[in-house]
C-alpha cells in the first residue's frame, strides 16, 4: 500500500498514533461539538503573532497572494482548544507485537445501520450517473465513494466548524508538527486565492474539510470536478466530493473490477500461526497487525476457507485474512482494494464499515 495522501498527513495531524494505533474509527465530528465555542477565551500572545508573521516571507514564496497572507492574518490568535483535543487523542501499543482481541459487532451495528443504508440507497439512485461516469474514469465503484461520504460526513450533514486557518496556525505554533500544519495553512491560503471563501474554509480541529474530510493539500492534488461546471467543490456540491474520492483511492492504488473483499468460514481446526504475517507495518502497525500475509483465493481454499458472501475474488486475486470478531465468527479474505481503503483512513472498523456499507446500499 502506497504512502497515504489524505489519511497519512491526518493521521501525523491527530497524534503521533491515533486511529493507527487503534482499531475503532474516530465517531464524526457532530455538529453540537463542532459549533461549541472554545471554552478558554485566546489571550494575546506575541510570540504566536510574531511566527505567523514569519511565514509571510514562505506563504509568499509558495505563491500566495500577499493581500491574501494580510487579510486571513490579521487579528489571528491562538485556539487553546485545538491543542487540548489534540493532545486528548488516544494512543494504543502492541503487546509482544501482536494486537488484543478485537469486536467489531457494535461498531458495524452503529455505521452500517439502517439510516445509513437507506440514505445511501437514495443518494445512490439519485447520483447514479455521476457514480458510473467517476468508476468510468477511475475503476472505483460509485458504492464505495459513497459509503465513505456516508461514513465521514452523515452524506454531507456534519463536516466541522473549525476555522481551517486558526487551526492550522495554532498547531503549527505548537511545534510537535510544524511541517505538516505550515504547509496546510499554506494550502489553505491558496484555496482561498483560488476563489473559496474563509467561510468555507471550515472542518475538524485537524483541519479535514468537506464531504470527504480531505486536508488541503490533498484537494490541492486530487479535487475533481464530477459534475462539469468547471469547479471542484468539495463543500457543497455532492458530485465533485464523490469524484474527489474517486479520484483519490485510484491513486491509492484502487484495482477495477476486484471486490474489496468476501466474507469467508474458517475450519474449527484452522492453524491460524500458519498464516501469520512476519512484517511490520511501518505505519499503523496494530491495525496491519491484525492481517494475516498474502494468499491467493485458491490458496485459502486449499486451506478450508469456505467462501461464504458474494462476489467472490478471482482464484488468482490476493487477499489476506481478517476476523473481526474472534474465531468462530464471520471472517474476511481481503483483497489490494481493503488495502486502499485503509489508506483513506488506517483502521479496520472504518475499512469494514465501508466495504459492508458499500455492498448493503448497492443492493
Amino acid at each position: 500500500m502506497m504512502l497515504s495522501l489524505r489519511v497519512s498527513a491526518l493521521l501525523l495531524a491527530v497524534s503521533a498514533t491515533p486511529v493507527a494505533a487503534q482499531d475503532v474509527a474516530p465517531q464524526a465530528e457532530q455538529p453540537a461539538a463542532a459549533a461549541a465555542a472554545d471554552d478558554t477565551p485566546p489571550a494575546a500572545d506575541a510570540a504566536f503573532t510574531s511566527f505567523i508573521a514569519g511565514l509571510r516571507a514562505r506563504a509568499i514564496a509558495e505563491g500566495v497572494k500577499p493581500q491574501t497572507f494580510d487579510r486571513e492574518t490579521a487579528g489571528l490568535t491562538f485556539n487553546p482548544r485545538v491543542i487540548r483535543l489534540d493532545r486528548g487523542q488516544p494512543g494504543g501499543t502492541l503487546n509482544a507485537g501482536q494486537p488484543g482481541p478485537m469486536e467489531f459487532a457494535s461498531y458495524r451495528r452503529s455505521h452500517v445501520d439502517q439510516a445509513h443504508i437507506d440514505k445511501g440507497r437514495t443518494l445512490y439512485q439519485t447520483l447514479s450517473a455521476q457514480l458510473a461516469g467517476n468508476e468510468a474514469r477511475t475503476g472505483v465503484p460509485g458504492k464505495v465513494a459513497l459509503s465513505i461520504f456516508g461514513l465521514e460526513t452523515g452524506y454531507g450533514v456534519y463536516t466541522g466548524s473549525f476555522d481551517l486557518i486558526r487551526s492550522f496556525a495554532t498547531l503549527a505554533y505548537e511545534g510537535r508538527r510544524r511541517a505538516l500544519f505550515t504547509a496546510e495553512l499554506i494550502a489553505t491560503l491558496k484555496l482561498i486565492d483560488r476563489g473559496f471563501t474563509r467561510a468555507e474554509m471550515k472542518g475538524s480541529w485537524a483541519g479535514a474539510t468537506g464531504y470527504p474530510q480531505f486536508l488541503p493539500s490533498v484537494y490541492l492534488r486530487l479535487a475533481a470536478d464530477g459534475d462539469g461546471d468547471g469547479k471542484a467543490d468539495i463543500w457543497t456540491n455532492k458530485a465533485d466530493a464523490l469524484a474527489s474520492i474517486a479520484a483519490y483511492l485510484r491513486e491509492a492504488g484502487w484495482k477495477p473490477a476486484t471486490p474489496w473483499g468476501v466474507a469467508a468460514t474458517i475450519p474449527a481446526d484452522f492453524d491460524r500461526s500458519s498464516v501469520r504475517s512476519p512484517l511490520v507495518s511501518p505505519r499503523c502497525p496494530r491495525v496491519h497487525a491484525r492481517l494475516s500475509r498474502w494468499l491467493t483465493i485458491s490458496e485459502w481454499k486449499a486451506k478450508g476457507v469456505v467462501i461464504a458472501g458474494f462476489p467472490a475474488p478471482a482464484d488468482g486475486e490476493l487477499a489476506r485474512l481478517l476476523e473481526p470478531d474472534g474465531p468462530g465468527m464471520t471472517a474476511y479474505l481481503l483483497t489490494t482494494n481493503y488495502g486502499a481503503i485503509l489508506d483513506y483512513n488506517c483502521s479496520n472498523f472504518y475499512a469494514m464499515s465501508v466495504g459492508l456499507l458499500s455492498d448493503a446500499v448497492s443492493r
